[in-house]
């Protein structure tokens, strides 16, 4: 594909766009066969962004607005691959990820909105599959790290037992840092898309609702404080699973179901051990009930959107983002009770140090590692896509370990 670009950072104004340009500089200035541009819909402020980050002054600067379809694909036409951290998605991702779709682009975001990927997916796959683009949803902490972590746990239980794990529980151990601010919007834009057509809660609440045309066995109720026998702790419901689990399905579906189709997945946060941890458990439980029943109250949104929540442009500083880290664990069982554990951690806070250096390498992974031949066009998951070239790396490149761990 001979195009003036091999990549495009688009939305690299924003906040976390502009970590994503920080990161290609600092950890892949020095490829000069790496051909990039930032973009946006502002010519001065993408300047702006470019010396203050110190970029190299001769860096494209492209001009194209979210809502504007032509400039986009004058845009995406001029690239192999396109990053776009410009959300919430359902809002303002349509004429982009079509575009791409359309020109035979490679496309990744941060996108965690089920409903919205939910209509793409069927929407965009047949052009994709003809265009030769690989559409990758969610390549951020949601949801990198857990994708990639049963992928990981599956790969090893090969290896060890000749047999997949019939169930994976994926539990977050440790997470010091905080949610993007655009993360926060695409949950915020997804209440108010609920309040216009109920039907979509039915999206939200089906674990399988990235499969189309296909339903497995019924999954663990995540919602409540649960004791979990894999884990020997108790658990609380974990706010991200909604999109991590879809994401996970939909891998395997991908996949071919090598792990059979009765795979059981369920995410959620780890509390502790005996009376201590049942007592964290049911707090962790009420808070966040309490959290989605002010969510849902449409007053409660408009004050939070004002004056409380983090925008969209909005983050931490340097020292925050690299004082923060996470830890997953991944708890596995074969059908015949074998059983393995795997860890994932990375060096930075989640929604912003982490994930501008995973989508990045994601994109940089399917630009340089990924041929057609293994991943044809189409609309992907991570794991689907480039499954363990992803985890290596990650672990090479991106801060991110994966590895086994005695049980």
């Amino acid at each position: 594909m001979d195009r003036p670009f091999d990549l495009i950072v688009f939305g690299a104004t924003g906040f976390t766009g502009r970590l994503v340009a920080e990161y290609l500089h600092t950890a892949h200035g020095d490829d000069p066969s790496l051909r990039w541009a930032i973009a946006g819909r502002s010519a001065a402020k993408l300047a702006e962004v470019r010396d203050a980050l110190g970029l190299p002054a001769d860096l494209p600067v492209l001009v194209a607005d979210a809502g504007d379809a032509d400039a986009l694909r004058r845009l995406v036409g001029s690239a192999r691959v396109v990053i776009t951290t410009v959300g919430p998605y359902q809002l303002h991702g349509e004429a982009l990820i079509r575009a791409c779709a359309e020109s035979g682009t490679d496309y990744v975001d941060l996108c965690g909105e089920p409903g919205w990927m939910a209509k793409m997916i069927p929407l965009l796959q047949d052009t994709a599959r003809a265009s030769g683009a690989r559409i990758v949803f969610s390549c951020g902490f949601d949801s990198i790290p857990f994708d990639l972590g049963v992928v990981h746990a599956q790969h090893e239980a090969q290896a060890r037992f000749g047999a997949p794990l019939v169930r994976v529980h994926g539990r977050v151990k440790t997470m010091k840092g905080t949610f993007s601010g655009g993360t926060v919007a695409s949950a915020l834009a997804t209440l108010e898309a609920i309040g216009r057509d109920p039907s979509l809660k039915r999206t939200l609440v089906d674990p399988f609702a990235l499969t189309p045309g296909f339903k497995g066995a019924r999954q663990p109720a995540d919602h409540v404080a649960a004791y979990d026998e894999l884990a020997n702790q108790w658990t609380a419901p974990f706010v991200m699973a909604t999109i991590n689990t879809k994401n996970v399905h939909r891998t395997h579906a991908l996949l071919g179901h090598p792990w059979g189709r009765d795979f059981v997945y369920s995410e959620r946060i780890l509390a502790g051990e005996s009376t201590a941890g049942k007592k964290r458990a049911k707090q962790m439980q009420r808070q966040t009930n309490l959290q989605n029943l002010l969510l849902a109250f449409a007053p409660t949104r408009a004050l939070l959107k004002r004056f409380a929540l983090p925008k969209p442009g909005d983050g931490p500083n340097r020292e925050q983002r690299e004082r923060g880290r996470y830890e997953l664990l991944f708890f596995g069982e074969t059908a015949d009770g074998q059983r393995i554990s795997t860890r994932v951690t990375g060096d930075r806070d989640p929604g912003y140090g982490s994930t501008s250096k995973m989508i990045a390498e994601s994109a940089l992974c399917l630009l340089r590692d990924i041929d057609r031949t293994h991943t044809p066009g189409g609309v992907w998951t991570p794991g689907a896509a480039m499954g363990m070239t992803l985890v290596e790396r990650l672990r090479s490149r991106a801060g991110l370990t994966f590895e086994s761990v005695e049980s």
